[in-house]
């Protein structure tokens, strides 16, 4: 569930002011029931990613426009989830931003995102673990969709809770 009143918070990252920006700890948004969480086992060797970094899902919602937001972290020994990266997409531009293409508001119906959380170069060391997390929101680094297919950022007062699905498995391979 998604209710845009009561977005996730952004913790770092890029396009902030200079002492909110960078690899902060995520640890404190992780454990909300709007966030789901995938992660390797602990490393037993360096795992590097160069280059970039894309999330495919495959969604279904009961709104006709909503958000879902990736952010790629690396969790340490001690339980700290520092971002590496993060991406978000407004489901109405999944073809391009030029064109605002609507979901059917049919939770039955299964759209398919790519979601561009841009370059990076990182390390992961041996003994911590990647982590990604998905949510539909990633305030204020994005602004808050109302899930009515509204101008983003607006129309709180009419906003819609979404019931949004993340479909995994072997007919639907979300990466």
């Amino acid at each position: 569930m998604y209710d845009p009143r009561y977005p996730v918070p952004n913790l770092g990252g890029q396009n902030q002011p200079f002492d909110l920006a960078g690899p902060m700890d995520q640890t404190s948004i992780e454990n909300r029931s709007d966030v789901l969480i995938f992660e390797t086992p602990v490393l037993t060797e360096t795992v590097e990613t160069v280059g970039r970094i894309w999330g495919n899902l495959f969604i279904s919602s009961n709104c006709t426009d909503t958000d879902f937001t990736i952010k790629l972290t690396d969790v340490y020994p001690d339980g700290r989830s520092m971002l590496v990266t993060d991406g978000s997409l407004t489901v109405r531009y999944r073809y391009n931003y030029s064109s605002e293409v609507f979901m059917s508001g049919n939770q039955n119906d299964v759209y398919e995102l790519l979601i561009d959380c841009w370059s990076t170069a990182y390390s992961f060391a041996p003994g911590h673990k990647i982590r990604v997390t998905i949510s539909s929101s990633n305030y204020p680094r994005f602004a808050t969709n109302p899930n009515t297919g509204a101008p983003l950022a607006r129309d709180y007062l009419n906003a819609n809770i979404a019931n949004n699905t993340l479909l995994v498995g072997p007919l639907y391979s979300s990466s």
